[in-house]
């Protein structure tokens, strides 16, 4: 009964304070936005970059010498593949109850407890003398990493309006492709270190104690949710209020309403994002383990550091338009593109350079795109209509997309396969996007327009809603 005496009165309080908002001058609007992205954008962007580099790093391992001092050689390339892969599916089966569990703690020591965890996890695989040592690790990496990706963009609604958050998210996503340059650095350094330690053991050390101090940091820095957090005046908590129960409100605070959960099972959307997810976390798998080997035979090129410019790129085109749907094709049709060179193309160098670019700004930016639109991981930007249901449909659609991520650690180099699932997702992105906006129009034409920034009430129906109107 304490429990619920204790979140009856914390709902009130964020009535009491919200109605206190009525009315806002924008520029002191814009004032706490830049307050809001001072704190949480350096550390959650931080955090994903160190989150990619651990999970990413076993590439740049491999040159290092990794399979001839742990697995006897692996002469066949089985063993690294399943070091590889076992990651995901710690991280599969962790996702969902990971994102729920997540909204009965506050926001800042559950990230802080989480990157603590797999920095602690990729430093330790430097200690692994076997392969049973090396998959323990790389086991812990993908249950810790289960409770950082999927509370992000949960974590960015309660902040940021469904208009703010497609920018976020592609630079809190663009740290991904940022971790790969970084990586590549930290690689070459290690790689001409003198030392007297193995160097992918130096590599998993330097690449993992970074999270765990950027998770105390976190710790220290972060605001909880708005009702909750000190970051904030009085002021500036009515003004964060009335932005978070813009276009929505339900289920607010530190609570899981099941029948949500229901829902965001039911929902076929978050199934047909996750085919796109699926074909390109397939590539990105395959890229993420085996592009070191590929460069180490080209030369030096920073495809990583593209693919952040074209994401950002991309993202600021389409949140000014706010629209994501055409962006998404076509940055998911110039990584089948590079495919198609790959395929058809196999002497080349040149070619070949210029494919490489092609997968990996187009896949990366695709999926800043998704992250962005709402199709679930972001269906999490808000068209998912309700927190439960975020905290729900965005591991779900993580899940499925994460088997991609096993399928291509084993793929490499069926090129073919990536190919054909790059040109389904630009397919499936047209398809949800004329969903959404069919969805739109016929609720336009049943209850009348609705303004983007009234307060929905989706503490029943969720997205389902008759005044809810998805972002497109």
């Amino acid at each position: 009964m304490s429990s619920e005496k204790h979140q009856e009165s914390q709902d009130s309080k964020v009535e009491e304070v919200s109605v206190s908002s009525q009315h806002i001058d924008p520029e002191e609007e814009r004032k706490l936005v830049r307050k809001i992205d001072g704190r949480i954008m350096p550390i959650t962007c931080l955090l994903y970059l160190f989150s990619y580099l651990d999970r990413s790093n076993l590439g740049n391992a491999r040159l290092q010498g990794l399979p001839q001092d742990t697995l006897h050689g692996d002469p066949t390339g089985h063993l690294f593949d399943w070091v590889n892969s076992v990651f995901y599916f710690s991280y599969v089966l962790c996702l969902v109850p990971a994102s729920v569990t997540s909204k009965l703690f506050p926001p800042r020591l559950w990230l802080c407890c989480v990157a603590a965890g797999w920095g602690l996890s990729s430093t330790l695989m430097a200690t692994a003398f076997d392969f049973a040592g090396l998959m323990t690790g790389r086991i812990f990496l993908g249950v810790f990493e289960a409770g950082f990706a999927p509370t992000i963009p949960l974590y960015f609604t309660f902040f940021y309006t469904r208009a703010e958050m497609g920018l976020r998210m592609a630079y809190w996503y663009a740290f991904a492709a940022v971790a790969g340059t970084f990586g590549g650095l930290i690689a070459f350094g290690v790689q001409n270190a003198d030392i007297s330690i193995h160097k992918w053991r130096l590599l998993f050390i330097i690449e993992g104690c970074p999270a765990i101090i950027t998770g105390l940091v976190a710790l220290l820095f972060l605001p909880d949710r708005p009702e909750l957090t000190s970051f904030f005046n009085e002021r500036e908590r009515a003004i964060a209020l009335d932005r978070m129960n813009r276009g929505s409100s339900a289920d607010v605070g530190a609570q899981v309403t099941k029948a949500h959960i229901f829902l965001a099972f039911c929902d076929w959307r978050c199934y047909a994002g996750g085919v796109i997810y699926f074909g390109l976390n397939c590539a990105l798998a395959s890229i993420s383990a085996f592009l070191p080997t590929i460069l180490a035979s080209f030369g030096f090129i920073p495809p990583y550091a593209v693919a952040a410019i074209m994401l950002v790129s991309f993202s600021i085109a389409s949140n000014r338009m706010q629209t994501r749907g055409i962006f998404r094709f076509a940055a998911c049709t110039t990584a089948g593109i590079g495919y198609v060179i790959l395929l058809a193309v196999p002497s080349n160098v040149h070619a070949r350079y210029f494919a490489v670019f092609c997968i990996v700004s187009g896949t990366y930016t695709t999926i800043g795109c998704l992250l962005t639109t709402g199709i679930t991981l972001l269906l999490v930007a808000h068209n998912l209509g309700s927190e439960t249901k975020r905290a729900t449909g965005i591991p779900i659609f993580m899940s499925m997309g994460q088997c991609g991520s096993v399928l291509g650690s084993h793929l490499f180099p069926l090129t073919e396969v990536c190919c054909a699932l790059e040109f389904l997702g630009a397919i499936v992105s047209l398809c949800l996007s004329i969903s959404y906006h069919r969805a739109n129009t016929r609720r336009d034409a049943l209850y009348g327009p609705s303004h983007p920034d009234a307060r929905v009430d989706t503490s029943e129906l969720a997205d389902k809603a008759n005044d809810f109107r998805y972002v497109i």
